[in-house]
């Protein structure tokens, strides 16, 4: 899993992953991490911004429905041409998905509720859940619903690690709802200790619904639950340094080398808890 200047939501080239779908792995992320440093990098305006992502979104769909690789402009759209032959059942449909939630954060800087932040989190991070798994042909239903409850925990994690970040560039994440439970507003967002309870009820929500994900790993076998398995355990890890700062998110946790004892034992604990799980119920 890569924690750096970016918390990626799936494993990108690890050695576990099965060599035949690790080009398949790098064009997925090539792809969207190109379209997030559209819609956040740079001093382009919002109108470029989207006009550029649309650009991606046309492009895909075209070599989607059949367009040669050679008739592609974009670098990051030829490179899933590959995929789209290895995998012809596959549809543009998560691309442009990932597409309209990087759009989306063009545009939307805040959210009223819980469920409203779900829906962007249904399509900026469980597409790329959903792909992994076409690419090792899981395709059970329980899987895929545990898959997203998994990718939007992560994004969600990504969220509270980087609040300070966002709120930098105008966006607050937490749903308005919350702040108005709690009596606040997010003029000051992130403060500590204003905000630690606020910032605790989030962290505990998401908590749940990585631990109700983890039954996807006895969807999965081999050096895939391992993987899937580290990846779980990096994001329960960084909601345990958030924790362990006492909710104060202006402090931005990351993984060291040192974490990596911790992240065994947790997801060790994450496959033994998924043995004995029900299954995901959430659609």
């Amino acid at each position: 899993m890569a924690v750096d200047q970016h918390y990626e939501n799936f494993p990108v080239a690890s050695v576990l992953l099965p060599r035949s779908i690790r080009p398949h792995v790098v064009a997925i992320y090539r792809f969207a991490r190109h379209a997030d440093d559209v819609a956040d990098e740079g001093n382009a305006a919002a109108e470029e911004r989207l006009e550029a992502l649309a650009s991606l979104d046309r492009e895909v769909r075209a070599m989607f429905a059949g367009t040669p690789a050679s008739e592609l402009s974009l670098p990051t759209v030829r490179a899933l041409h590959g995929l789209r032959i290895a995998y012809p059942q596959m549809t543009a449909e998560p691309f442009t998905d990932l597409l309209s939630a990087f759009a989306q954060d063009v545009v939307k800087k805040r959210y009223d509720d819980f469920p409203q932040l779900l829906d962007y989190c249904r399509r900026s991070a469980n597409p790329v859940g959903r792909l992994m798994l076409a690419l090792i042909q899981v395709g059970d239903p329980q899987a895929l619903r545990a898959s997203d409850q998994i990718c939007s925990a992560l994004q969600l994690i990504n969220f509270w690690q980087d609040a300070a970040v966002d709120a930098s560039r105008g966006r607050v994440y937490v749903p308005q709802e919350d702040f108005r439970a709690l009596g606040q507003t997010d003029a000051s967002f992130p403060q500590y200790p204003a905000h630690r309870a606020l910032v605790q009820r989030q962290c505990e929500r998401t908590l749940a619904m990585m631990t109700e994900g983890t039954t996807l790993l006895r969807f999965l076998s081999g050096r895939f639950r391992i993987e899937i398995a580290m990846t779980i355990a990096g994001g329960l890890r960084i909601l345990e340094k958030i924790a362990a700062n006492d909710y104060d998110v202006t402090r931005r946790p990351v993984l060291r080398w040192y974490d990596l004892p911790r992240l065994i034992i947790i997801a060790w604990t994450a496959w033994r808890r998924s043995r004995r799980q029900q299954p995901a119920s959430h659609s």
